[in-house]
């Protein structure tokens, strides 16, 4: 079993998808998660890259955000695209980590990656609240690396 596999259980895969369709059910925004084996990059500039392959930056209102996490290196970042950067506290993605990092510490990642998934989500509604003419732009599903 590689270290990817071994990170989240398809059921805890399947939890997190389903809070992402929560987090997701309110708000213009999109979430996604993307788990590696490790990066040779700067955590943040590998985010970054996988942000752009992932075409998160083409939602309409500029509102995506990416959960980044390299499971041997022991690094996740979490990045936002320029519309709900603009728009968040200062310390918000900051704040969120820490929420997570908390779990990951105690080994429960399935936990941090959704606590992260619905405080995004909760912010996403604050400052893009769902429209009637809103779609679902970019896949929930779980990205790999």
């Amino acid at each position: 079993m590689s270290e990817i596999e071994a990170f989240l259980s398809p059921n805890d895969e399947q939890e997190i998808v389903a809070a992402i369709k929560v987090a997701e059910k309110n708000t213009s925004g999109e979430i996604r998660v993307h788990i590696e084996h490790s990066t040779e990059k700067d955590p943040y500039e590998r985010a970054l890259e996988v942000f752009y392959l992932l075409e998160m930056n083409s939602t309409k209102d500029q509102n995506g955000v990416l959960i980044y996490v390299a499971v041997h290196d022991h690094k996740f970042v979490i990045c936002g695209d320029k519309g709900i950067n603009y728009v968040v506290p200062n310390d918000f993605w900051e704040s969120t980590k820490e929420i997570m990092q908390a779990h990951f510490k105690k080994g429960n990642f399935k936990q941090g990656l959704i606590d992260g998934i619905l405080k995004a989500g909760e912010e996403l509604k604050a400052h893009f609240p769902w429209q009637v003419d809103d779609e679902n732009e970019l896949s929930n599903q779980i990205s790999k690396g």
